[in-house]
């Protein structure tokens, strides 16, 4: 593929130059596969196998900064095979980032530079719009336009019904009822994919996120699996993340199925998936309202008089306080981080003192 068809634009190019400062052994790329820090790399016609080059990782303060599927790289071949070193990640436009599973605090950046979402989700017993509205503020916060994809609408006894269920959390994000084994709506996805583009699959596992790469793509490059019946539950297909060409134009991010959805930072995203509370705040009686106990409360009324939904508002709340606990748990690992860097400076400058006292 040419970088061109991947999104390579002159900005980006710009933004090379400045980072490899002209020398020619230098090569742009964006990385296609990650895999235990082993990475696959498209560069224009080919690809090469890469690894970080040790001084990236040692300038990278944090995992974060390190490459994912969708970055885009300056690259150091080594000799004539089609092996590179990564030297450098070009700034991000945009990027998927949560909180890593588990108790540790730290951030999960799950790819970069991507266009458009298809936030997927399955018509079956394990329908939530509530988890939809998660995948939304991942989306958005990452600089990307959502789509919702919702599969399986054989397994629904009601599927006008879900729609509007998921419309009333989805807003104005376009929303399309598919069935990738079988082909029915897949046509439309065409509206949103096209040279230069970049998509991701966002969504739960089981939810069809490989069927439809493989229906895109026109061939099997992810394997499938089946889920259980009784509670629609079901292991990983995708165990790493890829960048998949679409022959058609553009490309695609497959990324595992989250079983922990944990934002890392949404703030800016909160206005936009729940627009319909940040509306009425401006008529709570205090600017500081938290839609609690407040009195003259806008947003509590609405849920009074039946213009907002109760469970809306809970979303709301507790997306609040689940962000003001991972604030207070970053600030603490900030401070910590800061502890740590300043005894490392001082280790290194009584070093230095002591061997130009010698």
């Amino acid at each position: 593929m040419r970088l061109s068809e991947l999104g390579w634009t002159e900005d980006r190019a710009r933004l090379f130059d400045a980072a490899s400062g002209g020398k020619p052994d230098l090569f742009p790329g964006r990385v296609g596969v990650a895999f235990n820090h082993h990475y696959r790399c498209y560069v224009e016609g080919a690809e090469w196998d890469a690894m970080v080059a040790g001084r990236l990782k040692h300038r990278a303060s944090r995992q974060a900064e390190l490459p994912v599927v969708g970055d885009w790289v300056v690259l150091r071949r080594q000799g004539e095979e089609p092996r590179a070193t990564i030297t450098a990640v070009l700034p991000r436009a945009g990027s998927f980032s949560r909180k890593e599973a588990g108790e540790t605090t730290a951030e999960q950046v799950v790819a970069a530079n991507i266009d458009v979402v298809f936030v997927v989700t399955a018509l079956d017993a394990d329908f939530s719009p509530r988890r939809i509205e998660r995948y939304l503020l991942l989306a958005r916060e990452g600089g990307a336009r959502p789509v919702v994809l919702l599969t399986k609408p054989d397994l629904c006894a009601d599927v006008p019904g879900a729609v509007a269920a998921v419309a009333e959390v989805s807003g104005a994000t376009p929303v399309h009822v598919v069935g990738p084994r079988t082909g029915v709506g897949m046509a439309q996805l065409a509206d949103y994919l096209g040279s230069g583009t970049t998509c991701a699959l966002l969504g739960s596992s089981g939810v069809g996120k490989s069927t439809i790469v493989n229906w895109l793509v026109g061939r099997d490059v992810q394997r499938t699996q089946e889920v259980r019946e009784s509670d629609a539950k079901g292991r990983h297909t995708t165990t790493h993340r890829e960048l998949v060409p679409i022959p058609g134009g553009g490309v695609l991010v497959d990324t595992p199925g989250m079983r922990e959805i944990q934002l890392w930072e949404a703030r800016d995203a909160v206005e936009q998936t729940f627009e319909d509370v940040e509306s009425l705040a401006p008529g709570c009686r205090f600017g500081n309202c938290r839609h609690r106990d407040e009195p003259r409360c806008a947003v509590k009324a609405a849920v009074e008089t039946g213009a907002l939904a109760p469970a809306r508002l809970a979303s709301y709340l507790a997306l609040r306080d689940e962000m003001e606990a991972l604030a207070a748990r970053q600030d603490v690992r900030a401070r910590i981080e800061d502890k740590r860097l300043a005894k490392v400076a001082g280790k290194a400058l009584t070093q230095r003192l002591r061997m130009k006292g010698r």
